[in-house]
């Protein structure tokens, strides 16, 4: 497949992390870094070669220009980012997210402080949606972007519709987040994107009425299980293509959680009227976060390199895997066959 770059909109928030799986009311200080659903899965991309871009909106100030500098350093384009002066956003903030990992027994927990973040009160009234996508392929867009505030969920609207037009490959996420917005609130918002979606991850927030726009007919996802086997997966599948006939693939990770520092992963994905069934890789986790976000850009890799649908699914789950390994809300694996040798087991040292 012909690529000329992928780009994607959302927010970069600062992470702060309590150090060695301390609980935050113990932490004394916290390792900083940066990270966002969509700038992960640039970042991913970009560090496998890809063109990649993203749309934001940062503080014109020292975090701002860390964050930009943590993109160029990933050699991420950063044309699209907006450096906001105090004069055109309110509070002139970074959102901060609060990560305390889990360890065993005890799970992982995540506190945001994002509220009025630069992103969500930038204007962007004055952006031309078609000037920004032009001479780019693919664009990305998840749930957290809608939910954030309303002048984003409008501004994803323009530029999801503004890329269909233009012919670039749509894809979207549900990724919803309990903190941000109700489930409820976010099916009904997330499902006004299927019409323009190419490439979908994951199964819901989305409502998938047995009866098409009767709510009381009951969604038909709630008939298969958080774990499904690869029947009941493509009866899902093939449900949502055959509502929206203009989805051409999805694809998703199903994980079994052992402990907080052990999983296991396998993908499935919908392409071409059959569904594809990736290995179970169980393996032990450094750092949870992101791994969703690894799987779409080991997807994203795979597909646009024409890899078989066997192995796009073996590719995106080594992606997430390997992801597992890395401390951060990013895969920096800048290599391929360092995702190949998950993919084949191969877990001994390079010398």
């Amino acid at each position: 497949m012909e690529n000329t770059g992928f780009i994607t909109f959302g927010e970069i928030m600062m992470r702060l992390t309590a150090p060695d799986c301390e609980k935050i009311v113990q932490a004394k200080g916290f390792d900083a870094n940066y990270g966002g659903s969509e700038a992960n899965i640039a970042v991913s991309l970009a560090n496998l070669g890809i063109k990649s871009s993203v749309i934001t909106v940062l503080p014109d100030n020292p975090l701002g220009q860390s964050v930009l500098k943590m993109l160029k350093s990933n050699d991420v384009d950063t044309g699209r980012v907006i450096l906001a002066k105090k004069d055109e956003v309110k509070t002139h903030r970074l959102g901060v997210y609060y990560m305390e990992k889990g360890f065993g027994i005890r799970p992982g927990n995540v506190i945001y402080d994002r509220k009025n973040s630069c992103i969500t009160e930038y204007d962007f009234g004055e952006l031309d949606p078609r000037e920004i996508l032009k001479g780019y392929s693919w664009f990305h867009v998840s749930g957290i972007s809608l939910a954030i505030s309303s002048s984003c969920r409008e501004f994803a609207f323009e530029l999801i519709k503004t890329a269909k037009e233009m012919g670039l490959t749509v894809s979207f996420d549900g990724n919803f987040r309990s903190a941000l917005w109700t489930f409820e609130e976010a099916r009904d918002c997330c499902s006004k994107c299927l019409p323009y979606v190419d490439v979908l991850f994951g199964i819901e927030p989305f409502n998938l009425y047995r009866e098409k726009d009767n709510k009381g007919s009951g969604d038909l996802k709630e008939d298969i299980p958080f774990q499904p086997d690869k029947k009941q997966q493509e009866e899902v599948f093939k449900a949502f293509t055959d509502r929206y006939p203009n989805i051409k693939c999805i694809a998703r990770h199903v994980r079994y959680t052992k402990s907080g520092n052990e999983n296991s992963l396998k993908a499935y994905i919908f392409m071409n009227d059959k569904t594809y069934e990736s290995s179970l890789y169980t393996f032990d986790i450094l750092d949870r976060v992101g791994g969703g976000d690894a799987f779409i850009a080991g997807f994203i890799y795979a597909y646009l390199k024409g890899f078989a649908p066997e192995e796009t699914a073996e590719f995106a789950v080594a992606a997430s895997v390997i992801k597992h390994t890395i401390k951060g809300d990013i895969n920096v694996t800048n290599n391929e066959s360092d995702i190949r040798a998950i993919m084949g087991k191969n877990f001994d040292i390079k010398r």
